[in-house]
């Protein structure tokens, strides 16, 4: 338990720091509360009982959490595709990279207009900005394993599938998983511009709104809720990462 307590300890210094610096640079510095509030008053907005934070929490909660599993589903399906065939590679990297290479914020608005308003549009922003590490690390997981490993797979007579399913996708539990960590920060950016396109409710429309009466202590409550979820997501990730592959979590370390 000591061990674990001095493992936070640094990340725990540093979060004291930034919030050190930022309360001296509020009281010294001059700034009006709506460049820079104090964080007492974000505080204060945290736990204001006019704002319906709970309904905003659970609308965003549900788009990040849609967006991921989205994305994790589909990256390692068609990372799959493409480890499992050089022709499928071929035909489906190429537009992958072209999707990957568009701009999210201008597709958000097309979004709207095919699928309509509410939570399913944001998911879909998520998942699109969040899907294509997961693509990348399934396929190149799938790829980097042991010939001898595969060889002793045909001296068994096992056929493609399960050296597919038995050998090469638990080889490639490292890689996926680093990959949705990065899918679970991506999939919070995705949510949010989501929200921020065209939304009633959630974080990213609380953000928004404070804009127009200069509510900064406002919005930045909102962005600590939205890092709130982000940390408990990546936190998710990484328990399934020391479930699944307690091998590489110790490398890391």
């Amino acid at each position: 338990m000591k061990d674990k307590l001095l493992n936070y300890l640094p990340a725990a210094l540093l979060f004291a720091a930034v919030i050190a610096a930022w309360q001296a640079a509020v009281t010294f510095g001059g700034l009006r509360p709506y460049l820079l509030p104090s964080p007492a008053s974000v505080l204060d907005a945290m736990f204001d009982p006019t704002i319906r934070w709970w309904g905003h929490i659970w609308a965003t909660g549900v788009a990040i959490i849609g967006a991921f599993l989205l994305a994790a589903v589909s990256g390692v399906f068609l990372g799959c595709l493409v480890a499992w065939s050089p022709v499928i590679n071929r035909a489906l990297m190429p537009f992958l990279v072209f999707l990957n290479t568009l701009p999210k914020v201008a597709i958000a608005p097309l979004f709207l207009i095919w699928v309509g308003y509410g939570i399913f549009p944001n998911i879909l922003m998520g998942a699109l900005i969040g899907f294509f590490p997961v693509v990348i690390n399934t396929a190149v997981g799938l790829s980097q394993i042991d010939h001898d490993m595969i060889d002793l797979g045909r001296v068994f007579s096992a056929p493609k599938w399960k050296v597919f399913l038995k050998i090469r996708i638990p080889n490639a539990y490292p890689y996926i998983l680093s990959a949705l960590k990065v899918t679970a920060t991506s999939a919070v950016v995705g949510a949010i511009v989501g929200e921020f396109v065209a939304s009633q409710n959630g974080l990213g429309y609380v953000i928004v709104t404070s804009q127009s009466s200069m509510n900064t202590a406002l919005a930045f409550a909102a962005l600590i809720y939205i890092s709130l979820i982000g940390l408990v997501l990546f936190a998710a990730v990484g328990l399934l990462s020391r479930i699944l592959a307690p091998w590489a979590e110790g490398n890391e370390a």
